[in-house]
Formats: C-alpha cells, sequence, structure tokens
C-alpha cells in the first residue's frame, strides 16, 4: 500500500515502489539495514540498537535500550554508504518477487524474445525475468536472435547464478496449453486431452475425448477446414500432428494410434503391457513409420509396447518380398532400372577391352596400307626398267631387235594404260630420255623400262 504523505521521502519511496514491484514495507525494511550497516562502519558492532525511520518525512534515529544514541551528522555521513545497500537490497527483493509471480505460472505458456545463445544454452527475455532454455528442452528447431517465441514454464531451479527459470518449447505441456489457447472447447473442459506423444520440431500424437452429446472432440480440436490445428502447427515450427480419439478399449485405442494405417488386427497382454499387431503387407509400412517413428508414438501414447509384424512375416521378410514383386513387373513391363543399365555398361567395357588385349593389332589406316604397297609395286617396276636397259647395251642392234623393241613399245603402252588405271595414287616414273639416249650406241629413241623388263 503506498504512503498518502506529500513529503518528498514519501514520493521518493513511491515511486521506487512503483517501478520495482515492491510494497513500501520491504523498501523501508532495506533503508533500516543500510543504516545499520553505515552504523557499523563508522562506530563498531551496533548490538542491541533499534533503527527508527518515520516512513512520512524519512527521519531516522538510533536508539539502544530505549535511549537515543544517533551520532551528530550521522545522516549525512552514512549516506553514500547506506545507497549501495539499499540498492543491493532492493535487486534482491526485487528478484524474489519475480520469482514468486513466475513460480504461479509454473505450468503455463508464457511470450519471449531470444536474448542471447551462448554455446548450447539459449537466454529469453521474459519482460520482466530471464529464462534459460537448457540444450534437452530446446528441440529440433533453429533459434536465432530477437525470435519471438510461446515458451512452457517448467520450473525454477537453483543455477550457477542463483535461481533460475527453466522454461522449454520440447515439453508436452507446450502442445496442451496451445491446444487450449486455439480451441475454446478444450479450454472450457468440453473436450479433455487424455493423452500427449511427442517428438519435438518432427511429429507429435494428441488423443482427446469428449463425454458431451453433440461434441466431436477431433473435429473440434482440427477445426473448419484444418483452421484451429494448423495455427498450432505453425506455432511449432511446422510440425506434424495427429489428433486421434481416445477410446476406452484397449485394442481400439492402439488401432487409433498406429493410423493412418489400416485393416489391423491387435492382441494385447494387460500384464505385461504388450500388444502384437498384424498389419496387411501393404499397409506395414505405414503402420511402422519413417525409422519406426509412428509406432514408436503410439506405444507412448497408448502405454503398450507394441510389436508389429506383417501377414507375410517379419518387416523384413515382407520388405524383401515387396522388392521382389517389383523387379518382376518391372521385368513384365519392360522397364530397365538405371543402376541396372550401368552394370551392363561397365560388364560390356570390360569383355570389350579383354577382346581388344587377345585379336592381334591391325594397321591404323587402310589408305596408309594401300600407299605402302603401291609404293613397293612402283620401285618393282623401276628395278625391272633398269635391269632391261643394262640387258639391251648388251645387245647387238639389227632388224630383228627393231622390230623386237617396236613389238615391246606396243606392249608397254598396254601396260602404261593398265597401270594408270590400277595406280591412280602414284604412276610409275620412267627414267629420263637423255640417258636412254647417251646409252643407244644406234641413236635409237629411248625404250621404256618396264618394257625392257619384259623383253629382257
Amino acid at each position: 500500500m503506498a504512503i498518502q504523505a506529500r513529503t518528498e521521502f514519501a514520493s521518493a519511496l513511491n515511486q521506487v515502489c512503483s517501478e520495482r514491484g515492491l510494497e513500501p514495507e520491504v523498501v523501508i525494511g532495506s533503508i533500516k539495514q543500510a543504516i545499520l550497516a553505515a552504523y557499523r562502519k563508522d562506530y563498531g558492532e551496533p548490538e542491541g540498537i533499534v533503527v527508527d525511520l518515520n516512513a512520512e518525512t524519512g527521519e531516522v534515529a538510533l536508539s539502544k535500550n530505549k535511549k537515543i544514541i544517533t551520532p551528530p551528522g550521522f545522516g549525512r555521513i552514512a549516506a553514500q554508504t547506506a545507497k549501495q545497500v539499499i540498492l543491493q537490497r532492493i535487486r534482491e527483493a526485487e528478484k524474489n518477487a519475480i520469482l514468486s509471480e513466475y513460480s504461479s505460472k509454473v505450468g503455463t505458456i508464457v511470450s519471449g524474445i531470444i536474448q542471447r545463445i551462448s554455446g548450447p544454452v539459449i537466454t529469453v527475455n521474459l519482460g520482466k525475468a530471464e529464462g534459460i532454455m537448457p540444450p534437452g528442452e530446446q528441440g529440433q528447431e533453429k533459434y536465432f536472435v530477437n525470435q519471438r517465441l510461446k515458451l512452457y514454464v517448467v520450473g525454477i531451479k537453483e543455477g550457477t547464478r542463483g535461481e533460475e527459470i527453466i522454461v522449454s518449447r520440447s515439453n508436452n505441456g507446450l502442445l496442451e496449453g496451445l491446444f487450449r489457447q486455439e480451441v475454446p472447447e478444450v479450454a472450457s473442459g468440453a473436450v479433455e486431452i487424455k493423452a500427449v506423444a511427442r517428438e519435438a520440431g518432427s511429429r507429435s500424437k494428441i488423443a482427446v475425448f469428449s463425454d458431451q452429446m453433440g461434441v466431436d472432440p477431433v473435429g473440434s480440436c482440427v477445426g473448419q477446414k484444418g483452421v484451429r490445428v494448423q495455427a498450432v502447427i505453425n506455432e511449432l515450427g511446422d510440425e506434424k500432428i495427429d489428433v486421434i480419439a481416445y477410446q476406452e478399449d484397449s485394442v481400439e485405442f492402439i488401432k487409433s494410434g498406429l493410423s493412418p494405417a489400416k485393416d489391423l488386427q491387435v492382441s494385447i497382454n494387460e500384464k505385461e503391457k504388450t500388444a502384437e499387431v498384424t498389419a496387411p503387407d501393404d499397409q506395414l509400412s505405414l503402420a511402422i513409420g519413417r525409422e519406426g517413428q509412428n509406432v514408436r508414438l503410439a506405444a507412448r501414447l497408448t502405454g503398450y509396447k507394441i510389436d508389429i509384424r506383417g501377414k507375410s512375416g517379419a518387416p523384413k521378410e515382407v520388405e524383401a518380398k515387396e522388392k521382389a514383386a517389383r523387379e518382376e513387373a518391372k521385368k513384365a513391363l519392360g522397364v530397365v532400372d538405371e543402376e541396372t543399365v550401368a552394370k551392363e555398361t561397365k560388364q560390356a567395357k570390360k569383355i570389350k577391352g579383354t577382346k581388344e588385349t587377345n585379336e592381334p593389332k591391325e594397321p591404323k589406316d587402310k589408305k596408309a596400307a594401300q600407299d605402302k604397297g603401291t609404293t613397293e609395286k612402283s620401285s618393282a617396276a623401276g628395278d625391272q626398267a633398269q635391269t632391261g636397259a643394262q640387258g639391251d647395251q648388251t645387245l647387238p642392234k639389227d632388224d630383228k631387235s627393231q622390230k623386237v623393241d617396236d613389238a615391246a613399245k606396243s606392249d608397254i603402252k598396254e601396260e602404261e594404260s593398265n597401270v594408270k588405271k590400277s595406280d591412280t595414287e602414284e604412276p610409275a616414273k620412267p627414267e629420263p630420255e637423255s640417258q636412254d639416249e647417251t646409252n643407244s650406241p644406234s641413236g635409237e629413241p629411248a625404250k621404256d623400262d618396264s618394257g625392257k623388263g619384259e623383253t629382257g
């Protein structure tokens, strides 16, 4: 309660109380402790000394055994010493008031802004106080500074800097609190949340129940066109949420918990809290979920240890059969996998490389081989021509030889025409005429080397 006096001390006291959220009695008690600390510093231990402080005027009097022992000028001397003590006491009182306020908010949802990220620990500004979010309470979300979030108050624990407010983003209470805020039926109690199983940031299952006529618990939580559940999903960072109708019958509840899988057969053992589930082969992977997430959440939701199998056997056997069936279907349709094509191509390359190493090497250029053969032919013709020329030099020149030479010339012309047709690339080069003229004693025209070779 504020002090009604209009003195300067009273107005200052009221201002401090309103700013810090403290009661006047708490501030006055802090001032008395500060005065005793100042007396101890200058005059020794204050044993049995009582401080009288007027809350309206701010006058201070020290008494011992009902006798006033206030030193002269004590107020001015003790002012600086008392100031620090008063501020410290006020901070402590303010912290205690905040902690007591948030202790009443444990189990509720509060809004906060991420103030700093110190390694794995995140500090959140809650307004009047700071909250700590340890790594185990963070979930799988990504956080950044100045991000506004809704947080679940776990409790107040003793930390390195005294008592700290612990907040969470992975607690199941956050999901329940968000549904209470978004769904009026849950807030009023018409719809009751029976169980929650959650993997923060990934997927959650929530079982709801209502005993009131005309109230659909699942429809109330989902909302028209999913608007209510979508608001919760957006707040939780696109976390998938399955809303399930709670069933008193454990068998039906387990079937609902394993949704969206259908046509399940369940047998339970109440003593050991175990359940054996048989699913159709085409529903087995859907019931198990990615990396077993669906059946894991269903086990947490129902409280039973669930062992799930397919009608054809264990999950691995069913998977092998499905794979074989797919391969047969692909072969029947003529569909070839990319992996199969790559393997066949690799094997073909290996076989081709083996054949190339075993077979003899052939000339790379057939034209070069033809050129080589043509050159050998022309050189052989040249050699024969030289041999014929040498033989003609030794033979005597008469009429018969002249006739023979004429016949040889005609044969040479025919041979030249044949050579030109066959060897178009490099025709045979005849010997120079000047050499034949000088070597022929009778001055006869030069004879073709190839013809001489044949005559000779």
